[in-house]
């Protein structure tokens, strides 16, 4: 087949959509040659005040594998941050403590610990106010 037919096969097909779905018509343009998409670059003041950490949100998982994907992710990043909402903020603490005390000897800090709470809406339709916390642990040997 040639690229004549797969065109016009291609223009058919554009037609009918079009009126089946009662789009109107574009003018044909000439086919432009592609360039290279440039990637966009952001501010350099904003890339350094965002230290690169990963987030761990806590939920309903065994707290072995917040341990585990925390202790993973320090691996490689110097900081990883666990979030918990409401009922979750203790095993977040509990996840915290574990990974301190039980890894001792390779010297995993807690860094800062932020407090806030989130104003959510209920089942009910409620506007309810939800405690939050987000605690930092910190790798000192990844730096």
């Amino acid at each position: 087949m040639s690229s004549e037919n797969d065109r016009s096969d291609a223009e058919e097909i554009l037609s009918e959509f079009q009126k089946t779905h009662d789009i109107e018509p574009q003018p044909e343009q000439e086919p432009q040659p592609e360039q290279e998409p440039q990637p966009e670059q952001e501010p350099e003041t904003k890339r350094e005040q965002h230290e690169p950490h990963n987030m761990i949100f806590i939920g309903t998982k065994p707290i072995m594998s917040y341990v585990t994907a925390t202790l993973t992710q320090l691996g490689s990043l110097p900081v990883i941050t666990l979030v918990a909402r409401g009922k979750r903020i203790t095993q977040a603490i509990d996840v915290s403590q574990m990974i301190m005390k039980r890894m001792n000897e390779v010297g995993y800090e807690i860094g800062d610990v932020r407090i806030s709470s989130d104003s959510l809406v209920s089942k009910d339709g409620q506007k309810r106010n939800v405690s939050k916390i987000e605690i930092d642990i910190k790798n000192p040997s990844s730096n």
